[in-house]
């Protein structure tokens, strides 16, 4: 059968919005009078979800479980959800329902207007604390600025996707994933559509600080040469300072001067440059460690259970 609509949502220990995800979907995409699929990617759940998700899926044949071997992360959950994908659109939505399914009609609605990618932006949040909200909009804001793609402000994964859009994303493979990053990397027509965000419906956010940090530095070593701009700055920067340091500290040494006798000074000093080579090495290191990564050659997720057709 012919599939219209692919609606993707990562699960990661979301027993108590599964239901009402399902419900809500359902209602929303029955609606369209349109074949339609829910594609539930059990990404290593451990409170009970896996056992709710093929309970929902035996209940309702559109709903198709895709279940890992073990918890890989939401962004190779999102790249399972695209390779089972069998619509002619693509939907990725968060099972939190911080992402109102209510909105993929508007979606649906620009691009039947001939627009390849529609996604969502966050005109405003609701239950999140003023430090999330701070670091989220320095972080697309920082991205924005450094990257070599153009990602627009304020916006997550809920989006939708043409199947040629999808096609391409399948073949890009890197390990160190930012599906945001990389659907705005393919180019095609792209138009945001505004939406106020909702508090989570229950249970706790699967993002933490931590792993936000982690997120931010996939997207700019995935996107941007920048860090290692900037490690070469200092590195100029610190040079520029040595050499006209030399002729100021040779004359004061003549002139009787006291500034540079002692130790704190060339303490400082050699303080200064350790950390900047220190810093340097780090950054070399995250860029290593992801060609590592690459060719090692491991495939991007385990699946444990999915459906045959």
């Amino acid at each position: 059968m012919k599939i219209t609509y692919s609606i993707v949502a990562p699960i990661f220990n979301e027993r108590e919005n599964l239901p009402e995800l399902h419900r809500r979907v359902s209602e929303v995409m029955d609606s369209t009078n349109e074949p339609w699929e829910l594609i539930l990617v059990d990404d290593g759940s451990i409170d009970g979800s896996t056992e709710i998700i093929r309970e929902l899926a035996r209940e309702d044949k559109r709903i198709r479980p895709i279940i890992f071997a073990r918890n890989f992360g939401h962004q190779i959950a999102i790249t399972a959800g695209w390779d089972y994908a069998r619509g002619d659109a693509v939907v990725i939505i968060d099972a939190d329902l911080q992402d109102p399914p209510e909105l993929i009609l508007e979606m649906a609605k620009k691009w039947r207007e001939g627009n390849e990618v529609v996604f969502a932006v966050r005109a405003a949040r609701e239950g999140e604390s003023w430090f999330k909200l701070w670091t989220a909009s320095l972080f697309y804001r920082i991205i924005y600025r450094i990257t070599d793609v153009k990602i627009p402000l304020d916006t997550g994964d809920f989006r939708l996707m043409d199947r040629k859009v999808v096609n391409v994303l399948k073949q890009m493979r890197e390990r160190h994933r930012f599906p945001r990053g990389m659907s705005a990397w393919v180019g095609f027509k792209q138009v945001g559509v505004e939406y106020k965000r909702a508090a989570r419906v229950a249970g706790e956010t699967k993002y933490p600080f931590r792993k936000m940090f982690r997120l931010a530095i996939n997207a700019v070593t995935g996107f941007s040469y920048f860090p290692l701009q900037v490690a070469t700055f200092f590195g100029f920067a610190s040079a520029g300072i040595a050499i006209l340091a030399i002729p100021v500290v040779a004359y004061m040494r003549i002139t009787g001067s006291q500034a540079f006798f002692g130790q704190a000074s060339t303490l400082i000093a050699v303080l200064f440059l350790g950390g900047v080579q220190l810093i340097s090495l780090g950054i070399l290191g995250e860029y290593i460690g992801r060609l590592y990564d690459e060719a090692k050659g491991r495939p991007l997720y385990i699946v444990r259970e999915a459906p045959k057709d």
